[in-house]
């Protein structure tokens, strides 16, 4: 090759991967020449050179005959030269094993320069035989190349398929080379004509028969590398029988089809390399079988030279005794592979009905129903308990429409699950599907699959798992129901109308109103503590059902608990107030409730309703459209009830009122308008009032009594807590002294905010108060919320300590209304755990609050603090405190809050039978409030 083809050759061809990469042995796997951008560049600029190559031979031949003896060889050359330097580099992206066989066939065309180099050096080569020495040489690296593309050496060995296959191409190639090369071999002189004559098609034959069960057992993955192969094997089949066939096709015929071929075989060689993926990391569990590419040139082969033998015998071919016997072996090789083909055949359609027997089996042992669908949604198979599942029987479901047993709301549900096939969902789908015999079952798509064969393109229809979950479904909402329903009217409960509350915001941020009416009975208390809680009951079941007559079918009405009731009302704020008007006027009457044992005729109640009114406005907080119904509600009570009141007036009401009441503080504690109230505190085991708790109450002189609810958040925003609650401390321990003094030892209760904490006077204050008052510290109490919680910081918890090493006990008050943490509160110092009277109310009806509630008491004993009980107003309740063994209990029913006049009359006049339940005594043991800890 001449210097500046070199050159232009190295221009070509830039190198694809670093030295040092080359250097290192690499496990990753590769990628085909063909899908990197610079080798399909490489490979398609080498194809166009020879293709170039190809018809400047063509053009030169039949322009100048004879002339092109010397111009042959050095097209040939050139091309073998390219050919084996694009095979060389794109074989160096391959790991170490997997590019031998190019390497190979690299060599191979490096031989087939030097033939051509020494024929055009030396034109009396081709008779002498030395320019044949590099292409015999070449022979043995073609099988080397084939044997070197297989599998490890498990996957090597081919079987008799593949012999078969290989065998036939052989002898096919071996005696279509006999019956055309018939004259050229009775005429060749010497060893080199034998060799041309003979010698070459037998090579050809042979290494295409090996390069077709290199096809055959190729790994998958490089079957495609294997067929260039072969075809690059053909074509040096075709090389050689065009150079054995130059005195039966002329010179010029046998110098065009060995260009042709020539380059063919070259260009396959570069797409060979090309589409080689490498060897597959890892072995094979399966061996690869038989590839159907070896079988169809087998066959074909042998029915080309069927072919050609009739053409033979046509034109009065005499076969010689050679020739008939590879005819005969041609025959015999293509019997023996149709019936290893007839019997792989059998083997296959036993294996596929066993495999259906199994499936058969399983899919009837299945619980479900499986049932395949064609590509029209129409049923198929089935198998399974389907008449059981389904209430169809399996021959009366076959070939029917699934979709058409379907319920029609439920179509889109089957649609989707069938189109979503394959993608992972939360939970199966259900649908109602009609029965034979008229009725409805729900039915659980358990599981689809696409039918067909993987990676193929049979996917007809679909496999489904259908599931009967009727009776399921039907407890599941009978659960649904009860978890919604109030037990007692039969009414959703809060839980459901809080729900419809979500949606029905979701409408009015849509441009749908709706509206909140909450419902509060007058008069109800007395129902209960008259004729007892059986008589109330009987009076909320008539109140529901006023309130289901009374309402729309398209308004939802519940009880949320006690006597309040809710209405979901469509609609604006007028239509609502209209029905809440006509809800007032059907409430106001007088309901009659027996009591036990007493018969129908029991007594009878006025009992009347208040209604509170608040529009959806579609802001996503429904909590605070529930809270200005419920200050609607309020407003409605003070407005002297059995009314409405909206929202908006309530708020203004609510406004002015909180105005006044935060002018009017600063005087209240200057003009002596607050009073402390006292509650007592009765110990369970001791029999007797162990304490009492100190409650401020606000006597304004135009508005009346204020509730401390109202007034402490306006004295913690205003900055008057400390003052305000500096002086309850001092009340409340001179009048603990003077009880003290008299000979009642009790201790002293004291509600403290955490504004008083955080200001950091607390325990200078109640050292004031209990130096003032001459009061022991171990008799006050100090009573924090749960608010202490969020704020115990450092310093906090730094002033409790104070308190506590002073001696006074420190209690944690309405325990669990608020934010609790056990975490902080195994960190506060405190002694006492005071239930909050929400836990108690429902504890004689609800298991679930009485659990809660003994899980506390357990949980104060265990941490040695002592638990109070508020809010106990009933015996029930009493019965369950006691078989909690809950020690301390406050509430109605041992005593209201009382002015300090009344409190001797309550000490002297306790009666401790008001501690026996209907349950045994427990033992008796001595413990004072706040010496738990």
């Amino acid at each position: 090759m001449p210097v500046e083809q070199a050159r232009a050759g190295r221009t070509m061809t830039p190198r694809l991967v670093p030295r040092a990469v080359l250097r290192q042995p690499s496990t990753a796997p590769t990628v085909p020449a063909g899908r990197d951008p610079r080798a399909r560049r490489e490979s398609a600029a080498a194809l166009t050179v020879l293709g170039l190559l190809t018809l400047l031979a063509v053009v030169a031949r039949l322009v100048l005959g004879a002339g092109t003896s010397r111009l042959f060889p050095l097209l040939l050359a050139v091309a073998s030269a390219l050919g084996a330097v694009v095979l060389a580099r794109h074989a160096r992206r391959l790991d170490r094993r997997s590019r031998r066989p190019w390497q190979a066939l690299s060599v191979i065309a490096g031989l087939l320069v030097v033939a051509e180099l020494i024929y055009l050096v030396d034109p009396a080569g081709t008779q002498s035989g030395l320019a044949q020495v590099p292409q015999v040489l070449g022979a043995p690296l073609g099988i080397a190349a084939c044997l070197l593309l297989l599998p490890s050496r498990a996957g090597r060995r081919p079987g008799i398929r593949e012999l078969l296959d290989g065998g036939i191409v052989v002898v096919a190639v071996v005696l279509v080379g006999a019956l055309v090369l018939g004259d050229a071999a009775a005429g060749s002189l010497g060893l080199v004509g034998a060799l041309m004559v003979v010698g070459y098609p037998v090579t050809g034959a042979l290494l295409c028969g090996v390069a077709l069960m290199t096809v055959s057992r190729v790994d998958p993955a490089r079957r495609r590398a294997a067929v260039w192969l072969l075809v690059t094997v053909a074509s040096v089949a075709v090389v050689a029988v065009a150079g054995a066939m130059a005195n039966v096709l002329g010179d010029d015929a046998s110098h065009l089809l060995t260009i042709a071929a020539w380059m063919g075989m070259l260009a396959a060689a570069i797409r060979a390399v090309d589409s080689d993926p490498g060897a597959p990391v890892g072995r094979s569990e399966d061996s690869p079988g038989p590839a159907l590419f070896g079988v169809v040139v087998g066959q074909a082969t042998a029915y080309g030279v069927a072919g050609v033998v009739v053409v033979m015998l046509s034109a009065g071919h005499a076969f010689s005794l050679p020739e008939q016997v590879l005819v005969a072996l041609v025959v015999l090789q293509t019997s023996a592979r149709g019936l290893l083909w007839a019997a792989d055949g059998r083997r296959l359609t036993r294996r596929m009905e066993q495999t259906e027997a199994y499936f058969r089996a399983l899919a009837a042992s299945a619980e479900d129903v499986t049932v395949v669908l064609d590509d029209d949604g129409r049923v198929r198979w089935v198998s399974g308990p389907a008449h059981a599942q389904l209430g169809w029987p399996a021959r009366d479901l076959t070939d029917r429409v699934l979709a058409d047993l379907v319920d029609p709301a439920d179509r889109g549900i089957l649609t989707r699950a069938l189109a979503d096939v394959g993608a992972p969902a939360a939970l199966p789908p259900v649908v109602r599907l009609r029965a034979r015999e008229g009725d409805w079952r729900d039915v659980e798509l358990s599981g689809a699959a696409r039918a067909g064969v993987p990676g193929t393109a049979l996917r007809e229809g679909l496999v489904l798992h259908l599931r009967d979950v009727t009776a399921r479904r039907s407890n599941q909402r009978e659960l649904e129901r009860m978890a919604f329903t109030d037990y007692l009217t039969g009414l959703p409960n809060r839980a459901r109308f809080m729900a419809a509350l979500e949606e029905a915001n979701a409408g009015a941020a849509a441009g749908e109103p709706a509206c909140v009416l909450l419902v509060d009975l007058d008069g109800f208390k007395a129902v209960n503590d008259v004729a007892g809680h059986d008589a109330g009951d009987q009076v909320l079941v008539q109140v529901a059902d006023q309130l289901r007559a009374g309402a729309r079918e398209q308004d939802l009405v519940a009880r949320l608990g006690g006597d309040e009731f809710a209405l979901l009302v469509p609609g604006g704020p007028d239509e609502a107030a209209g029905l809440a008007e006509r809800l007032v006027v059907a409430l106001d009457r007088t309901f009659q409730a027996s009591s036990p044992g007493v018969g129908v005729g029991g007594p009878l109640f006025a009992v009347s309703g208040s209604i509170g009114l608040a529009e959806l406005d579609g802001s996503g907080d429904v909590s605070a459209v529930v809270r200005q119904a419920d200050l609607a509600l309020r407003a409605a009570k003070a407005a002297g009830k059995r009314c409405v009141r909206s929202s908006g007036d309530a708020v203004e009401a609510a406004v002015g009122r909180r105005t006044r009441l935060a002018r009017d503080l600063p005087a209240a504690l200057e003009e002596g308008q607050l009073r402390v109230l006292y509650q007592p505190v009765v110990g369970l085991h001791d029999r007797r009032i162990l304490g009492l708790e100190a409650l401020v109450r606000w006597e304004h002189p135009l508005l009346g009594l204020v509730p401390p609810d109202e007034f402490i958040p306006l004295a913690e925003e205003d900055g008057l807590i400390v003052p305000l609650q500096r002086w309850v401390l001092d009340v409340a321990a001179r009048q603990a002294a003077v009880l003290l003094a008299d000979g009642w030892d009790v201790q002293m209760g004291v509600n403290v905010s955490v504004r008083h904490l955080q200001a950091g006077c607390l325990a200078p204050d109640v050292a004031a108060a209990l130096a003032a008052a001459q009061l022991p510290p171990g008799k006050l109490v100090l009573e924090l919320t749960e608010s202490v919680l969020l704020e115990a910081q450092d310093g906090l918890l730094s002033d409790l300590e104070t308190l506590r090493a002073m001696g006074v006990v420190l209690a944690l008050d309405d325990f669990g209304r608020g934010w609790s943490s056990l975490a902080y509160l195994a960190r506060l110092p405190v002694q006492v755990l005071k239930l909050d009277k929400e836990f108690i109310a429902g504890i004689d009806t609800d298991p679930r609050g009485r659990a809660l509630v003994a899980s506390v008491v357990e949980l104060g004993r265990t941490l040695g603090m002592d638990v109070v009980a508020e809010g106990v107003e009933t015996e029930e309740q009493l019965t369950q405190l006691r078989s909690m063994d809950c020690d301390y209990l406050q509430g109605y029913l041992f005593g209201r809050p009382m002015p300090f006049a009344d409190l001797r009359a309550l000490l002297d006049a306790f009666d401790p039978a008001v501690l026996d339940a209907e349950i045994a005594e427990m033992d008796a043991g001595v413990h004072m409030v706040g010496h738990g800890g």
